[in-house]
Formats: structure tokens, sequence, C-alpha cells
């Protein structure tokens, strides 16, 4: 075992090694059969694992990989070195070749499971593993055995060779109560079976009930926990987190008060009290951990009419169902539903699932941590009473960390692009929920540079092609948020790579929210950015984008309306823009009617009309719009305004506005404005 202190010098130089032939095993790497072995020390077992790795990517390296599964010529050249390695192992008389033989093969498992699977379904290697179930009464065998099978059990390839003989051993193993590490392992592996996808009438053929497992192996794997069973904590997490899809168990889980405690004090608040055993591989406990949160806390995606009626047909044709088999399935609905996510959400809050996410990324730093760190965050984060527990547990940090790491590890297109990985989004989803319903300053604290640096990642969001609506809706809520604190963010936001066409196009989504949302943000932009501006007021484009927000100010819903003509009161400040508005007056007679039904609403109409009383912050829009055109506007064009629209309404309207609003200053003075403009036009205040 000593030349495994070289295994980092070797597995750089193994996809290279001239003797790294597909044809025979190196003679320097022999000693890696025997590294397996559970007895022995884990630091140089992990080392094995990575030179076991290194040598499997390069035997693939040198053939080649042009088809997925056990047909691809890396896997045959890897099944044909490994199979007689593998097959004269577990076939020898010695106990401890044996147990040699059969960890080396769980490795392979972990480490390439398509060979794994290949050598695992030959004939000759079942029957031996079948001889040893029955041959071999050592607990350290017959653990690595339950080991092996639980790793092929995952497989479904593997799954389909399984014997009746193999199935009634691994309940056995399970009903056995003397061995409690082989009965972990074995609960792992009925778990995996019971989950297969088409095994349903294999399990039953073995007389494993689903029910019965569901019940007996969740008690069990709970037991070993709440026991203190520390040599068997990883195959009881692993067990579990397979179990924890169902939502029957979901729910029994979330409501043991005890057994939360005791899962989430495995993983340490703080590095100096832990409960994770000195030699456990702390990174997979930690993601099974993880992966139960995840599934306590995790809703149901929304599906469609014909989406559900698919679910229920699959669930009537599985192997054994019966006519109770949509009452049974309504049962399990009601258990995704929302009310029943968010109570097992708020068990985990209350038990202090928060408490313990910082801390796995920091013990066990990896993507997949990170991102299933990232979606327990954002399942969390739907209830808006957990948001600010997440803000006082450090959520935001967390999420702000795992979102710089994945941005940094972003590759190049060819055309200089930055490629994110979808992975992003959720992270990013779970920040933006923070950023929607508390301040900036609560979300990323007094430095303004935290701010700027989440305009990147919203930005993301909302232009990704794998973006889904609700994401964008938030991304551009968050958005909103940042660009009101100042010129300075307003014009980070303009700036960020794809956000402005976007935004426009969200402008005219037919879906009122993210219309709503779009046009709020481009009126903060307007406000805030001179880039945005100068886009919405100068030149022939400009008319266009106008003529959008002309339109909008016209919707039905209120808020809408009130983010359309912000926008506008702000860029008819502009001389050019105020040219380019009655240039669509001219072709279109749409624009000052709109403005005056921001004034009033009736304003017009023959009909009753379906909107509310007119709202103060419109009549300001409105007469702050009016007054800009009236007043920026050459004087040629302002009389021939007069000559080609009646303007008579609108001066009886404005006087209206004066009378009805004689201690409001900001509408007082643009209302005697525009009328002063009028009266310039040779109009004349009619006497009372």
């Amino acid at each position: 075992m000593a030349i495994i202190d070289e295994a980092d010098a070797t597995s750089t130089a193994l996809p290279s090694s001239p003797n790294n032939s597909p044809n025979s095993f190196p003679d320097e790497l022999s000693y890696l059969i025997a590294s397996f072995v559970p007895t022995h020390d884990p630091g140089k077992r992990s080392k094995a694992f990575l030179v076991l790795a290194s040598y499997c990517q390069g035997v693939r390296a040198s053939t080649g990989q042009t088809q997925d599964g056990a047909q691809d010529p890396g896997t045959q050249a890897l099944s044909r070195i490994f199979l007689p390695i593998v097959q004269a192992r577990i076939a020898e008389a010695q106990e401890a070749d044996v147990l040699v033989g059969l960890s080396f093969f769980t490795a392979l498992f972990q480490v390439d499971w398509s060979t794994a699977s290949d050598i695992f379904q030959r004939e000759a290697v079942l029957a031996s593993i079948t001889d040893i179930l029955d041959l071999y009464s050592s607990d350290l065998v017959s653990r690595e055995a339950a080991r092996l099978l639980s790793q092929a059990c995952g497989h479904k390839v593997c799954r389909s060779s399984l014997t009746a003989e193999i199935n009634q051993w691994l309940e056995l193993a399970v009903r056995q109560k003397r061995d409690v590490p082989l009965r972990a392992i074995a609960a792992v592996a009925i778990t995996k079976l019971s989950r297969g996808s088409g095994t349903d009438t294999l399990v039953a053929s073995a007389g494993i009930s689903k029910q019965s497992v569901d019940e007996d192996l969740v008690e069990i794997m709970k037991g070993i926990l709440l026991e203190e069973r520390k040599d068997s904590f990883l195959d009881a997490v692993e067990g579990l987190a397979y179990m924890s899809v169902e939502p029957s168990v979901q729910e029994d889980l979330s409501k043991d008060t005890s057994f939360l405690k005791k899962l989430l004090s495995i993983i340490p608040a703080s590095r100096r009290t832990s409960s994770l055993p000195s030699d456990a591989p702390n990174h997979s406990l930690i993601y099974g951990i993880l992966n139960i949160i995840h599934y306590l806390s995790v809703y149901r995606p929304p599906i469609s009419p014909d989406q559900e009626q698919v679910m229920k047909l699959r669930r009537m044709t599985k192997p054994g169902s019966t006519t109770s088999g949509d009452s049974d399935g309504k049962i399990l609905d009601a258990l995704e539903d929302d009310p029943h996510v968010r109570e097992r959400g708020r068990n985990l809050v209350k038990n202090g699932a928060l408490n313990v996410l910082a801390t796995a990324i920091r013990l066990a730093d990896s993507d997949g941590i990170r991102l299933i760190v990232g979606r327990i965050l954002l399942n969390l984060s739907v209830d808006k009473e957990h948001r600010g527990k997440i803000l006082q547990s450090g959520g935001a940090r967390t999420l702000a960390e795992i979102i710089r790491k994945s941005l940094s590890a972003a590759k190049i297109s060819p055309g200089g692009q930055s490629e994110v990985d979808v992975s992003i989004l959720e992270p990013t989803q779970a920040l933006a929920k923070l950023a929607i319903t508390s301040s900036p300053t609560q979300v990323f604290g007094p430095d303004p540079g935290a701010v700027y640096d989440a305009i990147r990642p919203f930005a993301i969001l909302l232009t990704h092609p794998e973006s889904s609506l609700l994401q964008r809706f938030e991304a551009i809520m968050a958005l909103t948020n940042l660009s009101s604190q100042g010129v300075e963010a307003a014009g980070r936001v303009a700036q960020a790579d794809g956000l402005l066409i976007k935004i426009e196009f969200l402008m005219l989504e037919d879906h009122v929210l993210i219309r709503r949302a779009a046009t709020e943000l481009t009126c903060n932009l307007v406000a805030g950015s001179d880039i945005v501006f100068k886009r919405y007021s100068d030149g022939n484009p400009a008319k266009s984008r106008l003529h959008i927000l002309v339109a909008l100010s016209d919707v039905e819903d209120l808020p809408t309306r009130l983010a359309a003509s912000g926008a506008l009161a702000s860029l008819t400040s502009s001389p050019d823009a105020c040219q380019s508005l009655y240039e669509l007056e001219r072709d279109h007679h749409r624009v000052l009617p709109i403005l005056t039904t921001l004034i009033d609403p009736l304003f017009g109409s023959d009909e009753p009309h379906t909107r509310a009383s007119p709202d103060p912050g419109m009549i300001h829009r409105g007469v702050v719009c009016i007054r800009n055109l009236l007043v920026n506007l050459e004087p040629t064009h302002r009389e021939r305004l007069k000559e080609e629209t009646d303007l008579t309404s609108i001066l009886n309207l404005l006087i209206a506005v004066m009378g009805d609003n004689t201690e409001k200053a900001e509408i007082l003075q643009p209302t005697a404005e525009a009328l002063k403009c009028l009266m310039d036009l040779g109009m004349s205040i009619p006497s009372t």
C-alpha cells in the first residue's frame, strides 16, 4: 500500500502512459485491486479512487466514445480489462480475496458505472455473487456484498439482472437485527430496487411489499440515526434520500421533530460542533442530508390538465394497481399541494435547517453541494415568512457565493461570450426573491459594490434561454428594486448584456404581471439612466418605443398605466421626445386623447367606463405630459397642433383639475403652466 502515497503524481501521468493499454491492467497499478477494502485507511482509499478514475478516463480517451451505454468502445475495453480481475477475486475460496474482489467491484460502480454494470450482468459473475451470499457468513463479506448490490440496484440494467435468490437475501438482511450496518446497507439496496422504474413486478415476485418498504425501511433508517449508529449513518441517510421522493415519507419525516433535529445536527452549525463520524466520507453524507432537506421542501411544479391526466393514467397502469388507485393518487396529490409543502418547510426552518446550509458548503464544497443548497434556499424562500430568517442566517451571502463561483466557472464560447450553465438560475431566483421583498441594504449589506455585483446574475436570470416566465418576472422585480438605488445602479442595470432588448420584448407580453413588471423597470431606467433616456427620446427608433409607452398608458391595468405614463412624464422633458410624440399625434391622432384620459378616464367616451375614478398619480402624470408637450414643442408645431386638434376640451379639463386640486402643488404648477401655453396660443378661459 505504500505506493498509494504517489497517487497524485500517478493519476496525472495515467492518460498518456504507454503502459495504459486497453488490453491489460498495468502492473504498476495492480495494488489498486486491494486498496478499497473497508478496513483500510480512508485517506488512502480516497487516493485509490482518484487513481482508478484517472485510469478509466485514460482508457476511454485512448479508445474513443462514440455511443452511450455498454456498446461504446471505452466500456468494452474497460470490461475486457476488469472482468477477469473481478471474476477471479470473487470466485476465490479465501475470504480475504473475496472481500478484495467485492470492494473493488463496488468502487468500480462508483467510478465507471457503465463498465461495472456490463460486468455485473455476466452470468458467471451473478453466479459467483449468489455463491458468496450462500457460503460466507462473515459480517465484513456480507456487508460488502450488500454494498455491491446497493450500487447495482441504482442502475436499471442491473436491476433487471437480479435473481430471486439475491432479492430474498436482501430481504432477510433487512429483517435481521443482529448486524445493524448490514441491515442499513440492505435497506438502501431494497429502497433503490423498489424505486427503480419498471421493477414493481420483480419486487412483488420477491415478496417485497411497496407499502411495507415505505413504512418499515423508513423506521429502520430513522432508528439508525436516532440510536447514534455512526458507522451506518451514510447508509441510513442515503436510503432516506431515496425514500424522500415519496410524499408520504416527506410528510412523516417532516413531522418527526426528534429525527429532524438529529439529522440536522450531523451537519454542524459551526466547525466546532459536529456529529460527523471521523472516518465517514463527509462529502457523501452531507450531500445525502441536503437531498433529504431538498425533497422535504420542494414544491410540485405547476402542471397542466393534460399532464395531470397523463399522471393519473400512469398510476392506473402500474403493476399491482387496483380500483382504489385513483383515490390513492388523490391522497398523494394532496400531500404535494402547496399548504403541505409550506408546512414541511416551516418544520425544517423551526428545527434549524437554515443554520447548517452555509456550513455544509464550507465542509464539502463542490458543484453538487452548491447546487442543492441553492435549491433548498429557493424552496424555503417561496414562503415569504422565511425570507427574513434566511437573511438573518446569512442565506443571501451563501447564495451570492454560490452564484459567484458558478459565474467564475462559466465557459467562453468561440464567439467570446460567456456560456452560463442553467444551474445558476435557481440560486439566482432565490436571491431575487429576497431582493424583491427586502431593501437592497438588508440583502446585500451597506457596500454598494455588492448591489452592483448582483445586477449581472439577475440580468442572466432574465435573459437566459432556459429561464421560466416566473424566473424572468422575479428577475425584473429584483432589478427594479436595484435600479431605484440611484443613478449609478440604474446605469449599471441599463448596461447589462441583452437586458434592454429583453425588457422591451416583455413589455408586449400578454401576461399582465410580466408586462407590468417590464414597464415599471423601464420607467425606473428612463428616470435613472441617461442611456435609456436617450434610447427613448432620440432618433427614429425612439419614436416606435414612445408609441409603445403611449399604448401602455391606455391599458386597463392601473400599475402598468402608472409606469408607462411615468416614463412619458420623464421623457417629455426632452424636446426630441415631444417632437416624436407630435408626429405620432399627427399620424394616428391618439397621443393627446390618451394623455387626456390619464386625467379623466371618461374623456371622449360615450359609454359607461369600467375604470375606477381618476387616480391622483395618473392626474399628475397626465398634466405633466401635456404641459411638457406644449412647452417643448416649437411654436410652429404648437400652432399647427391647435389647428388640427380640438384643444378646448383639454383646456376645460385642466381648469377642472385646478379647481379640484387646490392644495396639491405638484399638480397645480404643471396645470397652470399648461393653461398658460394654451392661452399664449390665443385660447381664452371661459368665464364662470
